[in-house]
């Protein structure tokens, strides 16, 4: 049998740039071709538009874009087989989800995706219809299957392709990382590849786009299971392996990441992507001294570089001196610009402007007494809440002055019980650690602190604290970390009862508070700004609850 040497591109694409994304995917197949020797050059699932689209593929317009710049591609496919993915729109006027060969400046064969993924982030069936036969083309005399990413998942399109007589299967792919994705990622590829003897080259798209990342790891299996090569995680690359007498042979295998390391690496890659493909100058974020903004001021510096980011530290009359000394010890170890602005003049300004309708004086603040006609309004989470509307009031001045993007610090267990201030640290263009268990956090500075120790070690060893009022812990408000991202697990990740939750051993009367404040907290995570998705039931895309409802926060 004939032997084949297949290039594969991990590229890192902008969605809606067709001209742009066709030039990348030129420039590889010139260097495939010529430098690599390749006789085919495979590309990622869509990535003439970039995945995933969204209401793009609503316009005509843009159609008829994709189309253009298709047919652009096929003509400067000579010398080297190219296949890619595309959206295509037929003559039916349906619209499916493709990849074609082209060969010798035209398209020579086109496949469509039987299987439309409907779950967690994808929306297919709102854009596509199911493709339906196989696609086995000829590769240097070597019968070779087409498919599309959910198609392996499925298997069936692979068993069939197989049955069609194929001994070579190509995978196309727009898989979004999460957590441990890896792991299934290879267990599916291998039971499909060792069901039919086949075996099959899984290419997957890299970059981030909005709150997604796609990490890459590209990889062969062989009919018989065993991993003939593997791509680096979260870098973007061209790749080549050789496939002779029904296998492919053995490359180069890169190492699976840690689970911090993967983390870490989707953290820092959706941060950078966000900034870079909408053009923001750079980033700027309030450093608290806390754990949080400490981890976020890392991932932001990694991914843009130092340069290009500011901390701003805003104390408060409550401020602890080790939160203004650990902030700027970090903000100088990674050498980044500084600044201390203090919020105590607004803070005052805002309790004298709102004296009149409060009628109670605020800690500290010398007020007149509340008159007799007054509503005698006692100080509360108020005050604590307009000391963070300072801060995200300045933040984004600097931010419209400066062309920066405000990067918020809240993590996930604190947006899930709403333990997050409307228009106040929640106030920002990208919430990098949305998506973090504040478990992960502290899993995650300790990684970072391998890589250079940066972070004080007290910012990790301290209670967590808002800081906004005296003495203040986490704590009053909340169970324990470990406690809470235990019973979030169960209920926001995997659905469970609280009555359930509660028999798996946790204190049921924290269990309903917990899930009381899940319930009611939705409409703050709706007016949330995006973020990173690293887990596979992420707020907003993977799970959309009513705002209004009757069910849940009312629960008994």
């Amino acid at each position: 049998m004939s032997a084949l040497r297949i290039a594969f591109s991990q590229l890192n694409l902008l969605v809606g740039d067709i001209a742009g994304n066709v030039e990348k995917m030129r420039v590889a197949i010139v260097r495939a071709r010529d430098e690599l020797k390749a006789q085919v050059i495979i590309f990622p699932e869509l990535a003439i538009t970039g995945y995933p689209p969204e209401d793009l593929l609503l316009r005509p317009d843009f159609v008829a874009t994709v189309e253009q710049g298709l047919s652009d591609l096929a003509r400067g496919a000579s010398g080297i087989d190219v296949i890619v993915g595309h959206p295509q729109r037929r003559r039916d006027g349906r619209l499916y989800n493709a990849a074609s060969l082209l060969r010798t400046g035209k398209v020579e064969a086109t496949y469509t995706k039987h299987c439309l993924p409907n779950y967690g982030v994808f929306d297919e069936k709102r854009y596509f219809v199911p493709g339906s036969g196989s696609c086995v083309v000829s590769l240097q005399g070597i019968p070779t299957a087409i498919t599309i990413c959910e198609d392996v998942w499925e298997g069936w399109p692979v068993d069939e392709a197989a049955k069609a007589g194929a001994k070579l299967v190509l995978n196309l792919n727009a898989s979004p990382f999460h957590l441990n994705k890896s792991r299934e990622r290879y267990d599916v590829v291998t039971r499909a590849a060792k069901g039919n003897g086949v075996p099959i080259l899984y290419v997957n798209l890299v970059g981030g786009q909005d709150e997604l990342v796609f990490d890459g790891e590209s990889f062969a299996v062989n009919g018989d299971g065993s991993l003939a090569q593997r791509s680096p995680a979260f870098e973007e690359g061209l790749y080549v392996i050789d496939y002779a007498d029904g296998r492919f042979k053995l490359g180069s295998v890169a190492p699976l990441l840690s689970e911090e390391q993967s983390a870490y690496s989707a953290l820092v890659l959706g941060v950078r992507d966000y900034i870079e493909k909408n053009r923001f100058k750079g980033a700027v974020l309030g450093l608290s001294g806390g754990i949080d903004s400490a981890l976020t001021l890392c991932i932001a510096v990694d991914a843009i570089g130092a340069e290009r980011v500011e901390a701003v530290m805003m104390p408060s009359r409550y401020t602890a001196a080790m939160s203004l000394e650990d902030a700027q010890a970090l903000a100088q170890a990674l050498n980044v610009t500084y600044r201390v602005i203090p919020i105590e003049p607004m803070f005052e300004a805002f309790l004298g402007a709102l004296k009149e309708e409060f009628s109670a004086i605020a800690p500290g603040v010398a007020l007149p007494p509340p008159s007799l006609e007054s509503k005698g309004l006692p100080a509360d989470t108020t005050e604590e809440n307009l000391q963070a509307r300072t801060r995200g009031m300045l933040l984004m001045a600097i931010s419209n002055k400066t062309g920066k993007i405000v990067l918020t610090t809240g993590n996930k267990s604190e947006m899930a019980v709403g333990y997050a201030t409307l228009y106040g640290d929640m106030a920002g263009g990208f919430a990098a650690i949305k998506d973090v268990p504040k478990t992960l956090v502290y899993r995650l500075t300790e990684y970072r602190n391998t890589v250079k120790p940066v972070i004080p070690r007290r910012t990790i060893d301290r209670p967590p604290s808002a800081e906004l009022k005296p003495d203040q812990k986490d704590t009053d408000s909340l169970p324990s970390y470990d406690t809470l991202d235990a019973i979030l697990e169960r209920y926001v990740e995997r659905d469970q009862h609280p009555e359930d939750i509660a028999a798996a051993g946790f204190d049921e009367a924290t269990v309903r508070r917990v899930v009381a404040m899940v319930d009611r907290n939705e409409y703050k995570r709706r007016q949330a700004p995006p973020g990173v998705r690293i887990t596979p039931r992420a707020f907003g895309r993977d799970r959309r609850y009513p705002i209004t409802s009757g069910f849940g926060g009312r629960r008994k």
